[in-house]
């Protein structure tokens, strides 16, 4: 089939490689410019390098809804478009315009974690599994019959940057899969459930602020989900920012007032954590490694030189 692939940033990369590697012919690339958005400096694989190193035509767009571009759609006469991280609305009269439509490849098991850093969202909210879909776009956002669709086992110790290497390896098998059933002629594919769907919003700093009122369960799936490259989890102490690097749930259970700096356990320092964290039935947060204000990263027993005090969520 005739391919314009629409795409941004690593997913949209790996897609490309796995079409320009395919018996599919790739006629136009749409990208978006670089960005300075924090998270959109990580995975940053330049689509429109890739493209013309294969010499396809590449146009860069912050929205795909200007004349100039639905003309060189149309005279690209694309068979299908394939998209993935595109970051804005495509049009109704883009998505449809190829005879067999649009192609959105997304990073997660649709319906759920439709939008904005599926993986990380997953991760903290204790999914176990995590995964790609390959989807036919309509006029909700995600929300389009399933034509491929594959997942991978989230690990007790997984951070969300390995789950972005799990799942970025799926992308050309979920793509390349998808298009060999839309070529071969069928046409029926997997409803998506809507009563099971749900929508993120993008990652922001307000979302990486530690609350202490969280159980450490979900605290430390929070720390585990804002791996590097992906900005830290971060508290203050004593009035000045702490990141926390890594961190486990506590063995033993410790009661009191949530973000008390409280005891020593293993090589961990324990915050208590938790909002009912006053009942003593609460394991707390056992931090294991932190970073400074000025950049320092050492072991939590170096730094907490002395039990007590807070951490808080603001200076």
């Amino acid at each position: 089939m005739r391919v314009v692939m629409f795409g941004y940033q690593t997913w949209g990369h790996r897609t490309l490689k796995a079409l320009l590697e395919s018996e599919h012919d790739v006629v136009m690339v749409v990208t978006h410019p670089k960005s300075e958005h924090a998270y959109e400096k990580i995975w940053s694989d330049s689509v429109a390098d890739l493209a013309e190193e294969h010499g396809v035509p590449v146009a860069i767009r912050n929205r795909p809804d200007d004349e100039e571009l639905f003309d060189l759609l149309k005279a690209a006469d694309p068979d299908i478009i394939v998209a993935n991280n595109w970051r804005t609305w495509i049009p109704p009269r883009v998505y449809s315009l190829p005879r067999h439509g649009t192609l959105n490849v997304h990073d997660s098991l649709l319906p759920k974690y439709a939008g904005f850093s599926p993986l990380i969202w997953a991760l903290i909210n204790g999914e176990r599994e995590v995964g790609v879909t390959a989807h036919l776009m309509d006029e909700v956002l995600d929300a389009g019959d399933i034509v491929d669709q594959r997942a991978v086992t989230v690990e007790p110790t997984d951070t969300a940057t390995d789950l972005f290497h799990k799942t970025v390896d799926l992308i050309a098998p979920v793509t390349i899969g998808a298009l060999a059933r839309i070529a071969a002629g069928e046409t029926e594919f997997t409803k998506q459930d809507r009563s099971q769907a749900s929508f993120f919003h993008k990652r922001a700093e307000e979302d990486i602020r530690i609350d202490w009122g969280w159980p450490a369960e979900v605290l430390e799936r929070l720390v585990r989900a804002q791996s590097a490259p992906y900005p830290s989890a971060f508290t203050f102490h004593k009035g000045k920012r702490l990141e926390i690097l890594s961190a486990v749930v506590s063995e033993g259970r410790y009661g009191g007032t949530p973000g008390r700096v409280f005891y020593r356990e293993g090589d961990g320092v324990v915050i208590v954590a938790g909002a009912d964290a006053r009942t003593g039935r609460n394991h707390g947060l056992a931090v294991t490694r932190v970073r400074t204000e000025d950049g320092r990263e050492l072991p939590a027993t170096e730094y907490f030189t002395s039990m007590g005090g807070y951490l808080t969520a603001r200076p």
